[in-house]
């Protein structure tokens, strides 16, 4: 079972203890309120002792007898018990199942991340957390975002511990965990619970790159939806493009759309799903559009690109696409993270998303422009993958071998607002 479905049975499990928990509550509670209820009658028919009947007992009944409550209304100040708390075993229980830790421990290449997760699976951001690695020291989740990263270890076992923490059951015992000796393309187990919702980030810091097209632009591109023979007609959108008319997009005539995934955040580098892709892909799909998805890289190492990859492929595993999964290589223009990267690394980045990505059985490709080709990206390792070029004017100049040709950004479609960027493809699909 994988961790989303183990999840969500662990999930639906304590929302079954609950229900049956508050019915049963009810139920007793209910039973009570009616015992007490029937008894009303029968107490007011009898007759009163002498001493009450006589008003004897007036302001006396808490002396006489401090629990008894009668017409005294201040009585429960005085019993001990009246504020204690009711426990409830099955809540107490849920409690600390969502309290006890445990660790996920995931390696690359000489790395860890070990993420710090609850009961029912969930990173658990917040607090300090320490782990021991034997032979290598303490290391504290400094960022408190549930994920602790040690890189530069040697290949090999290792036994990692989560020190006590306050508040939480922590394991007694080390875990055992192996630090893999290099890359091996294939994608991560439980990356899922490293993808972060948009809202959970700074999106207007995080989601930016500069379109390195358009510095190379002519002023010729066509800015309508082109009909080439032998080639088909489409579109890429983001959550940039908010709500989309898939039925309008598809009676304009696209027949394909290339749909962002996700995205690398620039400063922090958290992986992040875009707020319109589940919605986009069911829109597209369910108007006969053929899909596609692109990632948006700020990777800086191969170890970055196997999580990108890894991300992208959890993203898409309910959907069938019928375009490949392309890593989307742009700048950011200012302090991007990775802007600096040369053109061998660079190359290396996208080789290793496309190796990933094919090992899990799906067709891979790179999205750039022109200028990033020929002068940012060392282009000799990557023509085993489908390449979508990027570059605006009436005649491309790139002079490589392309599937794809993104033609246009400033393209306008009916039931999307705003830009639309353009492609043809001469994939025969």
């Amino acid at each position: 079972m994988d961790s989303k479905l183990r999840r969500t049975a662990i999930l639906s499990s304590m929302a079954v203890i609950l229900l049956v928990s508050f019915l049963v509550w009810n139920a007793n509670n209910k039973n009570g309120n009616s015992a007490q209820g029937g008894q009303q009658p029968s107490q007011a028919t009898e007759p009163p002792a002498d001493g009450a009947a006589n008003g004897q007992n007036n302001g006396q009944s808490g002396s006489q007898n401090s629990n008894q409550i009668g017409n005294d209304l201040s009585a429960f100040l005085r019993d001990p018990t009246f504020f204690d708390p009711e426990t409830d075993p099955v809540l107490d229980a849920l409690k600390n199942n969502i309290n006890r830790l445990s660790l996920v421990a995931t390696s690359v290449e000489k790395d860890l991340r070990i993420q710090i997760v609850n009961g029912d699976g969930t990173p658990v951001a917040g607090e300090s957390f320490v782990v021991e690695l034997e032979g290598a020291g303490q290391f504290e989740d400094l960022d408190k975002d549930g994920v602790i990263y040690i890189g530069g270890l040697e290949a090999g076992d290792y036994s990692v511990k989560l020190l006590p923490a306050e508040g939480y059951q922590t394991p007694d015992g080390g875990m055992k965990v192996r630090v893999k000796g290099k890359v091996e393309y294939l994608a991560i187990e439980d990356i899922s619970l490293l993808i972060k919702a948009e809202e959970d980030i700074e999106a207007g810091i995080e989601d930016v790159t500069v379109k390195d097209a358009l510095t190379d632009a002519d002023g010729t591109e066509i800015q309508r939806l082109q009909k080439v023979a032998g080639a088909k007609t489409g579109i890429d959108v983001s959550g940039h493009s908010g709500v989309i008319d898939w039925k309008r997009v598809s009676d304009a005539g696209v027949e394909f759309a290339i749909i962002r995934a996700g995205y690398r955040g620039s400063v922090t580098g958290c992986l992040v799903e875009d707020p319109y892709f589940q919605e986009n892909m069911k829109g597209a799909a369910a108007n006969g559009i053929s899909v596609g998805v692109y990632f948006s890289t700020q990777a800086v190492n191969e170890v970055e690109a196997v999580e990108e990859a890894s991300a992208a492929l959890e993203l898409i595993r309910e959907y069938s696409l019928d375009y490949p999964v392309f890593i989307d290589a742009e700048g950011v223009g200012i302090d991007g993270r990775a802007d600096g990267l040369d053109a061998d690394a660079r190359a290396l980045v996208c080789e290793a998303f496309c190796r990933t990505v094919e090992n899990e059985g799906y067709d891979a490709g790179v999205y750039g422009s022109r200028y990033w080709y020929t002068s940012r990206m060392r282009m000799d390792g990557l023509q085993d993958y489908y390449i979508w070029l990027a570059e605006y004017r009436s005649i491309p100049r790139y002079d490589g071998y392309y599937h794809m040709w993104q033609y246009t950004s400033k393209g306008t479609v009916d039931g999307i607002t705003g830009n639309v960027n353009m492609s043809v493809s001469y994939m025969g699909r």
